[in-house]
C-alpha cells in the first residue's frame, strides 16, 4: 500500500531530522521524505498537521503474559494496547508458563503475533533453564528460534560461577544479556523502599543495597567475561552511576529506567494504594533526581513501560499482599512527554530513548525512518489532553495509579511494516 503522511513534524533521531515534511511509504518501507518518489501514487493519505511523526516506539520490557497467565493479559490484549501507544515493538520477558526455555514456546508466542498481526513481539530467553539458576539454558537454540536476548528475570542466580558460566557461553556467541538486578536475600519480604515512609507506614522496605550490590557483582561478571548487557528497569541513582562508570571504561553495558521510576518516588504509598506497590520499588527523590540526570547525561539510553497487567484480584488486597506491577504500555508517550514539559529534554532526545536508543541496546535495524526501512511509524498530537478509562484500556489489566487522570499526549496512528494497525 502506498500512504502519504502530510504536513507532520517529522522527528527522526537516528538521522537528526527534525522537520515539517511529508513521509511516503510504499511496500511496507520508508520510500521517501520530502518529495515523492517518482511515479508515486497515493492509496491513502494521512493529514498529519499539527502532529509529530516519528519511528515506532520500541519497548524493552513489556509482559504479554501468555502462555500461561491469560486471566492477567494475552498477547492479543497487550499488542493491540502495544498500537494504541504507539509501541510497534516491545521486547517480553521469559516469565511465561511454561517458561522460554526451549524454542518450541518461542516460537509459539512469535507465531500467535504474527497471525494477530499487531505490534512485533521479540521473546527473551531464559538464561538458566526453568529461571532456576542451576543449569544453563539452550541459548544458541533459543537465539536462532528468535529470541533476542537473555535474562533470568528477577529470579537469582546465586552461585555466581554459574552466572560466570552463563555469561561466558552468551558472550562466545555475541549473545545479549538483560540484568534485572536484584539480590534476593535483601528482597526477600519487602514491598516498598526502605526509608521513612515505609518505617511510618509499617512496611517491610526493599534498601537500595538490594539492587546496587547485585549491579556491582553482575559488572564484575561481565567485564570478566566481555559479553555485552544491558540493566533494565534501575530504580537507584547510583545503580546508574556504577554502569556509566562501566561504559567509560569500555565495557559494552547499557541501562534503561522505566518512565514511573522518573515521575513517582515512595511517598506516593502513602495511601496504602496497591497501584503504587511495584518491583523494584518507587524510591526516594534523590533516586528520582539521579536518574533523570543520568538521563540527560545520555546515562541511560532507553525508556520503557516495565507494563505488568494483573486481574483485579490480585491488587484487591492490602497493599503486601498484593502483586506488584502496573500497566504502562498505553500510557508510555504522555508519562514520557511530562518530562519535555518539565523542561528536562527537548523532544527528539525524549523520543530517541523510545526508539533508535532500544534499537542500538538490541542490535536491530530499526527506531529510523531511514528510507529503505520497515514503516514502523507513530503519529502523535503532543497536545491533546485525554482522560485514560477501563472502558477505554486495550490492556486486559486495568492496574495503574494513572486510571482517571488527565493526561497530555496523545496516539493518531500507528503503521506496523506500511499497514495501519491503529488509528483513533
Amino acid at each position: 500500500m502506498n500512504i502519504k503522511i502530510s504536513g507532520g513534524r517529522v522527528i527522526d533521531p537516528a538521522n537528526n531530522v527534525d522537520q515539517v515534511c511529508d513521509l511516503y511509504v510504499s511496500g511496507g518501507k520508508i520510500a521517501a521524505l520530502g518529495s515523492a518518489p517518482e511515479g508515486f501514487e497515493a492509496e491513502q493519505q494521512i493529514d498529519a498537521s499539527g502532529q509529530i511523526v516519528c519511528p515506532g516506539f520500541i519497548d524493552l520490557c513489556a509482559h504479554v503474559r501468555e502462555p500461561g497467565f491469560t486471566i492477567k493479559g494475552s498477547i492479543a490484549t497487550e499488542t493491540q494496547a502495544a498500537v494504541a501507544g504507539g509501541v510497534t515493538m516491545l521486547v517480553t520477558p521469559p516469565t511465561t508458563k511454561p517458561v522460554v526455555d526451549t524454542t518450541a514456546v518461542a516460537e509459539l508466542i512469535q507465531e500467535r503475533c504474527e497471525d494477530l498481526g499487531k505490534a512485533k513481539v521479540l521473546p527473551m530467553g531464559a538464561l538458566t533453564k526453568g529461571l532456576e539458576g542451576q543449569m544453563l539454558a539452550p541459548m544458541h537454540a533459543l537465539a536462532s528460534s528468535g529470541c533476542i536476548a537473555f535474562t533470568n528475570a528477577r529470579e537469582p542466580v546465586a552461585n555466581s560461577l554459574i552466572l560466570m558460566r552463563c555469561l561466558e557461553y552468551a558472550a562466545t556467541h555475541d549473545l545479549l544479556v538483560q540484568f534485572q538486578p536484584q539480590d534476593a536475600a535483601l528482597t526477600a519480604g519487602g514491598h516498598m523502599h526502605e526509608d521513612t515512609t515505609s518505617t511510618r507506614l509499617g512496611l517491610n522496605g526493599i534498601p537500595e543495597a538490594a539492587e546496587t550490590i547485585e549491579v556491582a557483582r553482575c559488572l564484575t561478571l561481565v567485564e570478566q567475561t566481555g559479553v555485552r548487557a544491558h540493566f533494565g528497569q534501575l530504580s537507584c541513582e547510583r545503580s546508574v552511576r556504577m554502569v556509566m562508570e562501566a561504559r567509560e571504561r569500555g565495557l559494552n553495558v547499557s541501562a534503561d529506567v522505566a518512565i514511573h521510576h522518573l515521575l513517582l518516588t515512595d511517598e506516593n504509598v502513602n495511601g496504602f494504594n496497591s497501584a503504587f506497590h511495584l518491583i523494584p520499588p518507587l524510591r526516594s527523590q534523590l533516586d528520582r533526581a539521579g536518574l533523570r540526570q543520568a538521563l540527560i547525561a545520555d546515562g541511560i539510553q532507553a525508556l520503557c513501560s516495565d507494563h505488568q497487567p494483573h486481574e483485579a484480584a490480585a491488587k484487591d488486597a492490602p497493599f503486601a499482599a498484593t502483586e506488584p506491577g502496573m500497566i504502562g504500555l498505553e500510557t508510555l508517550l504522555p508519562l514520557s512527554l511530562m518530562l519535555v514539559d518539565q523542561g528536562l529534554m527537548e523532544m527528539p532526545q525524549l523520543l530517541e530513548k523510545l526508539t533508535s536508543g532500544p534499537a542500538q541496546i538490541l542490535g536491530l535495524d530499526a527506531g529510523t525512518l531511514t528510507e529503505g526501512s520497515a514503516a514502523d511509524i507513530c503519529i502523535f498530537d503532543p497536545e491533546e489532553s485525554w482522560t485514560l478509562t477501563e472502558e477505554d484500556t486495550h490492556s486486559k489489566g486495568k492496574n495503574t495509579p494513572f486510571m482517571g487522570y488527565e493526561l497530555k499526549g496523545r496516539v493518531k496512528h500507528t503503521l506496523i511494516d506500511g499497514q495501519p494497525v491503529f488509528s483513533l
